[in-house]
């Protein structure tokens, strides 16, 4: 009786599979108990769109970020919101590489995840399919989740960032309460600006200044976002205030000058101070230093 139970057990649950895949937007509230991450597959080789967990999410700890806390502060505090069902807004994180854009959105899961928030990662390419991705999270209104868009930006042509700007504001249909649309990128406008949109420009009568209509396109994207928060290049110190901190959890020991003047020929090779370039180089300092004294310890 009991193999016949576990075999019908197991065709239960590949019944269940493939009504998943056909039903495409319909999701599981179950899985969203379970999991803290997710990320969004499109549609592929005649199977729906759906969400898939991410087990294990690369996550952040946000008292490692030198440097930037006025915005860690904001973005914290943003979040708050959210998550209590207060107003709140979506989020563009942009400025310079390696500043701990993506580091931030990442630190919110182990702070807010015990209290329901889940983050969802949309690629750049699967915006064409936001409205797929909302209509999944439809229904859970027991937790709130973050759509999180990394490194975006976009090129002249392309027409993604369209549906990203409806759902932001705009679409005749709302985007459900329990979602937020969180992104990061190096350009504060999104989209790529030249010269030549600005000829269109011009002053009234009266000296008041109205942009032509390609400025007005590439504006109104990222005016969408209600918090815009930037992280910027860091100077000398607080590079080096960095890597001590990197190089203390390493357990690295070695003179602090030495750690100094080495950190500081790292940034230089690379031409970047940012907290990326900091952990790189803690990285290949305390391995030279472990194969350092593996060659001086006596055979």
């Amino acid at each position: 009786m009991r193999p016949t139970l576990r075999r019908l057990g197991r065709v239960l649950e590949l019944a269940e599979a493939v009504l998943s895949r056909i039903a495409g937007g319909a999701t599981d509230p179950r899985m969203f108990a379970r999991y803290h991450a997710f990320r969004w597959e499109s549609p592929r080789d005649g199977a729906p769109g759906r969400l898939l967990p991410i087990p294990k999410p690369h996550t952040f700890d946000l008292d490692e970020l030198v440097g930037v806390e006025h915005s860690v502060a904001r973005l914290l505090g943003n979040t708050e919101q959210f998550v209590r069902g207060l107003p709140s807004n979506h989020v563009l994180l942009f400025g310079e590489r390696g500043t701990g854009k993506s580091s931030a959105v990442k630190g919110l899961l182990p702070r807010f995840a015990p209290r329901g928030l889940r983050l969802v990662e949309v690629h750049k390419d699967d915006l064409l399919h936001l409205p797929e991705v909302l209509d999944a999270l439809r229904g859970a209104e027991a937790f709130r989740f973050l759509l999180f868009c990394d490194d975006l930006s976009f090129d002249a042509g392309e027409s993604a960032y369209r549906e990203l700007k409806a759902a932001l504001e705009g679409s005749l249909e709302a985007p459900p309460a329990n979602v937020r649309i969180i992104a990061t990128s190096n350009r504060r406008h999104l989209l790529p600006e030249r010269a030549a949109d600005n000829w269109a420009a011009r002053l009234d009568d009266a000296g008041e200044l109205h942009m032509g209509e390609a400025v007005d396109e590439k504006l109104a994207l990222s005016d969408r976002f209600g918090l815009v928060l930037g992280f910027y290049g860091f100077n000398q110190a607080t590079y080096l205030e960095i890597v001590e901190r990197y190089a203390a959890k390493a357990g690295v020991d070695a003179p602090p000058e030495r750690l100094r003047s080495e950190a500081l020929r790292f940034a230089l090779e690379r031409s970047s101070r940012s907290g990326r370039t900091a952990r790189q180089f803690v990285d290949d300092f305390a391995g030279r230093a472990v194969l350092e004294r593996e060659k001086s310890a006596p055979r």
